[in-house]
């Protein structure tokens, strides 16, 4: 059977790839649907018009990621897409936020991430793709964000490195690196502290994203960036010194 697996999927950017892959991909014999939160999972399910099976699961726990794991091993199923959009962010300094929540964004962000993707490979076949879902964050420091910042250049970096070592199976990696996108996202980050004006200025559609994403994974980018305001903050941050820019953000 083929199928898509979508992490992060009962809300934002993970709910949105798993709505418009089951309208605009043909073949997919079943979504599997995992975030913590069960009724929302069971709600996509009326909201799509292809079979989804809910894993109401904690990705950050490895006993949760053992469920994924013994699903993949007992269906043999041939996953045709990977979406990881299981993740968090808290805004406030280093310190200021609790350490719980700092090291949950690691642990989520990060590691489960790439548990995930480990653990889903070897039911790839060749011409299918895995999207992971990075951030602008990803390109430069960002002080007052500083380790959501810093796990999504991990997974930026781990990302393009996946995709070159793939490609000898056909098997390509997008990054996903969106500036804000109006999602709950920020109803989680602000809890610790509050985003500047400016990335309000920026803010972008969460359908808008997600389909460009998808369109770029068909083409085969390794990174797929929304919008003129991030393009040009990324080619910023490639000619202008972090120390200079972040400078001008602590002014803005």
């Amino acid at each position: 059977m083929k199928i898509v697996i979508v992490t992060g999927a009962s809300s934002g950017m993970g709910r949105e790839a798993a709505i418009q892959l089951a309208d605009r991909f043909s073949g997919i014999g079943e979504i599997w649907a995992v975030a913590r939160r069960a009724k929302r999972l069971e709600e996509l399910k009326e909201q799509v018009p292809v079979p989804v099976r809910v894993f109401p699961l904690d990705l950050s726990l490895e006993a949760d990621r053992n469920v994924l794991a013994q699903a993949l091993k007992e269906e043999q199923p041939e996953v045709r897409m990977l979406v990881n959009a299981a993740g968090y962010g808290k805004i406030g300094a280093a310190g200021d936020i609790p350490l719980e929540e700092e090291t949950g964004m690691v642990r989520l962000n990060c590691e489960a991430l790439c548990a995930v993707t480990h653990m889903v490979l070897p039911y790839m076949p060749k011409n299918s793709r895995v999207i992971q879902l990075a951030s602008s964050a990803a390109f430069m420091p960002q002080p007052g964000f500083a380790v959501y910042a810093a796990t999504k250049a991990f997974v930026l970096s781990y990302s393009r490195a996946l995709n070159a070592e793939l490609k000898k199976r056909g098997i390509l990696v997008t990054a996903v690196c969106p500036g804000p996108v109006k999602t709950e996202f920020f109803d989680v980050a602000e809890t610790t502290g509050k985003m500047p004006f400016y990335k309000e200025l920026t803010m972008a559609r969460a359908e808008n994203v997600v389909r460009k994403a998808l369109r770029d994974s068909m083409m085969g980018k390794e990174v797929s960036i929304y919008g003129l305001p991030m393009n040009a903050f990324f080619v910023l941050t490639k000619i202008l010194p972090h120390r200079l820019l972040i400078q001008i953000a602590g002014k803005l």
